[in-house]
């Protein structure tokens, strides 16, 4: 009994490893890549370990001159892209919160119905969407600015306000009446008890939109006409050429530099990330 328990579990683990290493291949080649000399990039047959491994590519990648934009200021991509997420996770967490705790916690007349209409959104594709939001964005002057990017996120999305929903149902209503006995008013209850509580499931909508505005690449392939404005994932597209001689090595390098801060965030918010999830309704 213990040694087919003992393979059963053996082969789960052995089966996770090989399915991670999967995910996992893409990511070093990457690395490699960014870390070979240019003449390598390309070599047929692929070389994993470079023959000289080249840490100039990083700084070469920031201050990279392209053919067709010149100085590309990776910087200034950097400012733009950590302006934009801020702003847009700031507005994701607040005003998917009001509007989940309303459908969670208040009793109005309609709520169910419209909540199922909120969630009906959700199967609208974004291409029938995308004209119309342009044509409106254009009529308020906003195109070229950040504003498409971030103000969109003010009013809430329906993903995020089921999963918070979800998350406000699990919270004892006994609570809330029994500060409402104590004087307190909803807008208290809920920024004193409830947004508290709720920390696990804010922190999985925060890191959601996080992930998804750093790497936006369609919105602000849209909106922004000026390289100044552009964020990181638009300013990589500049390292690649329309007649060849790409700088594989150093868009590599690139790339992994705009990746990381979306790592770096997932690896240290992963156990609050997966209490959120599992506490969510999502389990």
């Amino acid at each position: 009994m213990k040694s087919s328990k003992f393979a059963s579990t053996a082969f789960t683990h052995v089966a996770l490893v090989l399915l991670s290493i999967l995910f996992v291949l893409p990511l070093l080649w990457m690395l490699s890549t960014s870390l070979k000399p240019i003449t390598e990039t390309l070599s047929n047959p692929p070389r994993w370990i470079p023959s000289k491994v080249l840490w100039s590519n990083y700084p070469d990648a920031i201050k990279y001159n392209s053919d067709q934009l010149g100085y590309i200021p990776f910087l200034v991509y950097l400012r733009n892209t950590v302006i934009v997420t801020i702003l847009t996770v700031t507005g994701a967490v607040i005003s998917n919160a009001l509007v989940a705790y309303s459908f969670a916690r208040l009793k109005w007349k309609g709520r169910d119905a419209f909540f199922a209409l909120t969630l009906a959104t959700m199967m609208i594709p974004f291409p029938v969407l995308m004209v119309p939001t342009f044509s409106l964005f254009r009529w308020l002057g906003w195109v070229g600015t950040f504003k498409p990017l971030w103000v969109p996120a003010f009013f809430a999305s329906a993903f995020s306000i089921f999963l918070l929903r979800q998350f406000f149902k699990t919270i004892p209503m006994e609570l809330s009446e029994a500060a409402k006995l104590d004087g307190c008013s909803e807008f208290r209850i809920f920024t004193d008890i409830i947004a508290p509580l709720a920390k696990p499931a804010l922190m999985v909508v925060a890191l959601f939109t996080f992930m998804g505005s750093w790497n936006d690449f369609l919105g602000p392939l849209i909106y922004l006409v000026d390289q100044k404005t552009f964020t990181l994932s638009l300013g990589l597209s500049a390292y690649q050429t329309q007649h060849g001689g790409t700088p594989w090595n150093l868009l590599m390098a690139a790339t992994l530099l705009v990746i990381l801060p979306v790592i770096i965030v997932f690896f240290f918010a992963q156990k609050v990330f997966i209490q959120g999830i599992a506490t969510s309704g999502l389990k």
